[in-house]
């Protein structure tokens, strides 16, 4: 068995970087990997990052063979923010075919709603993840100026909220924007309040509100302090390739490119929630060079 090393990290000490150590056995609380590793076995990280001290509270890393330097690809799972549906691993197939084509990945673990998570636990695991980034563009052969955030279903919030600024009615206070380039939203909401109904219908219960902490009505505050038409994500090009969920609306577009974004949409129809992200699979074939031209930056 491969022995990893774990860089125990914490946004409290992002500056300081102890030496690898053994990796313990990690933990999978939620399902694997939903078939999605049907046409591409995952690889082993070369790295496991820790940004906390809960079991969650960890990135895989995997870095492409060369010299580099490479564009980074910093991963957020979905599973409509319950815990118990899914987690990092399933989007191990996806940052892995990443790394084979010169993008490395850091594939995120975070606490959903039932392990602490929502709000503001969830936000507060996004942001210090964020953090891992300068440290290990430190240490690896990582090009900082071409940092994409990437969120699959659920992940879509962090991959853009964590580029827009925050004022102090935020999840976890006020906060500058992560620096990254670019991000991809993978059949996930533009606009979380403005989607409710529809990423509710996706995941076949009420996955929005718990989240939250409350229904629009009751806590409208905080649906506009994660919205775009408050705070626009700070990014150069923001590709949203959909699936089960339609487009976002002509005003979250204009909302979310208020920011300087390049807002670009890819729908799917008849796709599955799960095909696009899926190495191998015709849907995803059909839009990776699309993403890997995000990833790369334009080259």
């Amino acid at each position: 068995m491969r022995l990893l090393p774990i860089l125990l990290l914490t946004a409290a000490c992002a500056t300081t970087t102890p030496a690898p150590e053994e990796a313990p056995t990690l933990v999978q609380p939620n399902n694997a990997t939903y078939g999605t590793d049907a046409n591409l076995a995952p690889s082993a990280p070369d790295a496991i990052w820790r940004y906390a001290d809960h079991p969650r509270g960890f990135a895989e890393l995997r870095v492409p063979e060369g010299k580099g330097p490479f564009p980074l690809a910093v991963i957020y799972h979905g599973g409509c923010w319950k815990t118990g549906i899914a987690s990092q691993a399933y989007m191990a197939p996806l940052a892995t075919r990443w790394q084979q084509l010169g993008i490395a990945t850091l594939n995120v673990d975070y606490r959903e709603v039932g392990d602490g998570g929502g709000w503001p636990g969830s936000f507060a695991d996004w942001a210090a993840s964020a953090e891992l980034i300068d440290p290990i563009a430190a240490r690896y052969p990582i090009d900082r100026a071409r940092v994409t955030l990437v969120g699959h279903s659920a992940g879509a919030l962090p991959a853009q909220w964590l580029a827009s600024a925050q004022d102090a009615d935020g999840p976890i206070g006020k906060r500058a924007p992560i620096k990254a380039r670019a991000a991809i939203v993978l059949d996930g909401p533009g606009d979380v309040g403005a989607e409710r109904s529809a990423f509710d219908t996706l995941c076949q219960f009420s996955a929005v509100d718990p989240f939250i902490g409350a229904a629009p009505e009751a806590a409208g505050g905080r649906y506009a302090a994660i919205s775009p038409a408050t705070h626009a994500p700070q990014l150069a090009q923001l590709l949203f390739v959909q699936a089960k969920l339609p487009a976002p609306s002509a005003a979250t577009q204009a909302a979310l490119a208020a920011g300087g974004a390049k807002v670009a949409v890819r729908e799917n129809v008849g796709m599955s929630h799960f095909a696009i992200i899926t190495p191998g699979h015709p849907a995803y074939i059909a839009n990776e060079a699309a993403m890997l031209d995000v990833l790369k930056g334009g080259e």
